[in-house]
């Protein structure tokens, strides 16, 4: 025997199922905790890349991978490095792509020293690209307050990463030393700001 189901049967369980969904998603909360160098950090416990404090300046690791110079879609990122493809065997490039905002009150510098070290205590630190000819390049700017990096328009934001690159030439033990920790240094600072990375 077939039950016959109309509109208005169907239409409390449907209600019931949105309100869960919204109470769901209303549950992500920040949670803010303390890195081991005594820098605050904002997560997201939703799992979403953690927001991290530099100084005054909160950042975000957009994405960070390993890059090809030989793929079509990341050769743009190798513009102004001489000899990008001629790598070893051993080694290979790996991108970090870093958001900042100005959440402070007054004009802030963003960060412009940066070292990746593994779990072996192997310590990598970036390859310099032009601004000037490499239009993802992350570089130390002054930033007005509520203004982030890159800005609204750029290539850099634009692009599918939406984050300013650091570039980093590794060597492949990296994947037997994992994880991969980026120190971030404020402007004048010799104290890192520390965050996981994952390879």
């Amino acid at each position: 025997m077939k039950l016959a189901l109309d509109k208005k049967t169907l239409r409390l369980p449907l209600l019931l199922a949105v309100a869960a969904l919204a109470v769901g998603v209303s549950g992500c909360s920040v949670e803010h905790r303390t890195t081991e160098t005594g820098v605050s950090q904002i997560e997201l416990s939703a799992g979403g890349e953690p927001y991290f404090n530099v100084g005054p300046v909160t950042y975000q690791i957009q994405v960070s991978r390993q890059i090809n110079p030989f793929d079509p879609v990341d050769v743009q990122y190798f513009a102004g490095v001489k000899n990008a493809q001629d790598l070893p065997g051993t080694q290979f490039w790996y991108g970090v792509f870093l958001w900042a905002k100005n959440q402070s009150g007054t004009d802030q510098t963003t960060a412009d020293t940066f070292k990746l070290e593994d779990s072996y205590g192997d310590i990598y630190t970036p390859t310099v690209l032009n601004p000037s000819i490499n239009p993802y390049a992350w570089t130390a700017e002054t930033l007005d307050p509520d203004a982030v990096q890159p800005a609204a328009g750029t290539t850099a934001s634009n692009g599918s990463t939406g984050g300013g690159l650091i570039l980093f030439k590794l060597n492949e033990t990296v994947y037997s030393n994992r994880p991969l920790t980026l120190e971030i240094f404020a402007p004048g600072s010799t104290k890192p700001s520390r965050v996981s990375l994952d390879l």
